[in-house]
């Protein structure tokens, strides 16, 4: 009998049972998301700003596939959960979005990353995108285009305020007033928002970033000063994103845009864990077992010779690699392997005949799998191919040895965001809950084989 070591799975049917047994006939992996959670995540956030009524709205950021949690799902779950805004960088997932059915009757959307000689500027305008501009070239082009579609492009002004990325600078920013104003007057352009983003608002503990901050919500300030003197005052103002959502209520303004929130983690460690701000993390990462076999004492495990078995063991073949989106940089290497240098590995939750256990990546990470060295006997342990394991899952707690996308991020040296937006969609997603929190019209927006 295979142990299994992810959640059980509560199935909204019995199509939803043959579903996860097709998922893991076609790959022996599975990133499970649960629905109700971004749902009540964001719910959350819009109460952490007054509620639908405070005049602050919250827009769900879903760019980059939604985190690697699914774009439509996790956009419609915002929606479920109170947001009024859908935030994607990429002009063409703000496209798919109206096009999928979620039309400005619903919610507005931003977008902002593109190039700006081929973003197709007539498709969002006609599709009522608001479009982020912070160049002088944007601006050009953006009002060429919607001189052709006959109708204003509605504009978020993009300010740098300290963070050195998009948007004009305090030197340009007199220059770009002088081209928005009369284009403005003309109609082609309506000047919607203005908005930055702030760069260390998630480091509370590091008393130069927090002064850093201050020093960014001040620029701002004068950014819309600025604006205002022009005859060009924002409607909606935003610079607030997870961090600053959580911890800065006075810069909450008229909308806020919360990421990493959403998908119920904290932006940095430094903050806290996601339970301390009441968000709960929507994905979990399993895997099916490869090969188990019984090794000698000194035997080296994957490429370079980094890990070398201690004592005689049981070895176990997790099929998912760096093609997979598994960061090689979260290898594990021991001491008598890899020159007298301990680097612990990705964390692995296995159901033994004792309970859960945490094994770690046993040497580098391989192209498509990685290994763990069980420590032991395999059958004494009771573990078998076959048997479900989990790589992170919601944090449910010590007595459950289950890992999140926080303890993988440490062992990779990177940030929680990476470990799950590096996922590849050879990866299947499945949804947990859609008919707790969707109605038909949107269950029927779903592809009905994704979900439990």
């Amino acid at each position: 009998m295979s142990l299994n070591a992810a959640p059980e799975i509560s199935f909204s049917s019995e199509q939803g049972k043959a579903n996860y047994e097709a998922a893991k006939r076609r790959y022996p992996a599975q990133a499970i998301v649960d629905l109700a959670a971004l749902r009540d995540n964001m719910r959350h956030l819009v109460d952490v700003v007054g509620g639908t009524h405070s005049g602050t709205a919250v827009m769900g950021v879903v760019k980059a596939d939604a985190y690697g949690h699914g774009l439509l799902p996790t956009a419609l779950a915002a929606l479920a959960g109170g947001a009024t805004w859908l935030g994607t960088a990429q002009a063409h997932e703000a496209l798919t979005l109206r096009k999928l059915g979620i039309g400005p009757d619903r919610c507005r959307m931003l977008t902002w990353m593109y190039n700006g000689a081929q973003v197709p500027f007539d498709e969002l305008i006609a599709n009522d995108i608001d479009v982020s501009v912070g160049s002088l070239a944007g601006l050009d082009r953006l009002s060429c285009a919607a001189r052709q579609v006959g109708k204003p492009a509605r504009v978020h002004v993009k300010v740098d305020s300290g963070f050195g990325r998009n948007g004009f600078t305090e030197e340009n920013f007199d220059e770009a007033l002088a081209r928005l104003a009369p284009l403005a007057h003309e109609g082609a352009l309506d000047i919607v928002g203005q908005w930055s983003h702030l760069a260390v608002a998630d480091a509370p503990d590091v008393p130069e970033f927090v002064e850093s901050t201050e020093r960014q919500i001040e620029r701002f300030n004068d950014f819309t000063r600025r604006m205002e003197a022009a005859g060009l005052a924002p409607r909606i103002r935003h610079l607030a994103n997870t961090a600053a959502t959580l911890s800065r209520p006075e810069i909450h303004f008229e909308l806020v845009r919360p990421g990493i929130g959403l998908y119920g983690y904290e932006p940095d460690p430094a903050m806290g864990t996601p339970a301390k701000y009441a968000l709960r993390p929507a994905m979990s990462l399993q895997a099916q077992l490869g090969t188990v076999k019984d090794v000698a004492a000194g035997h080296g495990i994957s490429y370079g010779r980094t890990y070398l078995t201690d004592e005689r063991t049981s070895t176990a073949i997790v099929p998912l690699g760096y093609a997979d989106g598994i960061h090689r940089s979260a290898s594990g290497f021991d001491m008598a392997g890899a020159k007298h240098t301990d680097k612990p590995g990705g964390p692995v939750r296995v159901m033994t005949a004792d309970g859960p256990r945490l094994f770690r990546v046993s040497g580098r990470v391989c192209m498509d799998q990685f290994i763990l060295d069980l420590r032991g006997s395999a059958a004494e342990l009771g573990v078998h191919e076959g048997d479900t394991v989990e790589l992170f899952g919601p944090g449910r707690g010590e007595a459950f040895a289950e890992p999140t996308a926080d303890d993988w991020a440490r062992a990779a040296d990177t940030i929680s965001y990476e470990i799950f937006t590096c996922l590849r969609s050879r990866i299947p997603r499945l949804y947990l809950h859609a008919s707790d929190v969707f109605g038909p019209a949107d269950l029927a927006r779903l592809n009905p084989a994704t979900l439990l």
